[in-house]
């Protein structure tokens, strides 16, 4: 019989590049203490990357070397295997929507499950439990703007909100008004300010 890490590695080279590696999901090959045991010696060769209690991930060979999967790719497989919304976080989709100059030092993703933290190689990525308002329409163009002037505050969201539609297509306007009634109040009305204004 095969040795169980050579299984997991199997297990591992038929998934898509990113895709996390749950010891839950490994139980068909062993008990969980042996599965928990083969895949921390293969972290411990580099073969796989360990990115949170239970979690792995394997690494991306390519003609340079070794390298942890991209970031993002590892994060949307994580939200689908923890059925997760993960989105970027208020300052993120500001500096997308070129509201802000200011990048983001630390990696900070908002997440509909417990905040944690979670590792990828030798980064650290920082998950937050938000709100579910500001997890609203996850990915969307109209997303990433309610993310963005969460983060700006209503201070800065009117003026925000004007510049945004200067240079964002009616269709994304015409889902933050769709959403706008799970919006705080301040956020409801700044949309319908920058809508009929």
């Amino acid at each position: 019989m095969r040795r169980l890490t050579e299984q997991i590695l199997d297990h591992a080279g038929e998934l898509p590049e990113g895709s996390p590696i749950a010891a839950k999901a490994l139980l068909h090959l062993g008990n969980r203490a042996a599965v928990d045991q083969a895949l921390s010696r293969l972290a411990e060769r580099g073969q796989l990357i360990r990115a949170g209690r239970g979690l792995y991930l394997r690494p991306v060979s390519s003609r340079h070397g070794v390298r942890s999967p991209s970031v993002q790719k590892a994060v949307d497989a994580l939200a689908s295997q923890k059925g997760e919304v993960i989105v970027p976080s208020g300052a993120a989709a500001a500096n997308t929507l070129g509201l802000t100059t200011q990048v983001p030092m630390r990696l900070v993703y908002l997440t509909s499950g417990r905040s944690r933290t979670i590792c990828f190689g030798n980064q650290a990525i920082e998950l937050r439990h938000a709100p579910r308002w500001q997890l609203a329409l996850a990915n969307n163009p109209a997303g990433v703007v309610i993310r963005a002037l969460a983060w700006l505050g209503p201070e800065k969201a009117d003026a925000a909100l004007v510049a945004l539609k200067r240079d964002l297509p009616p269709s994304t306007f015409n889902e933050l008004i769709a959403v706008a009634p799970q919006l705080p109040t301040w956020l409801a009305r700044s949309v319908g300010k920058a809508v009929h204004g």
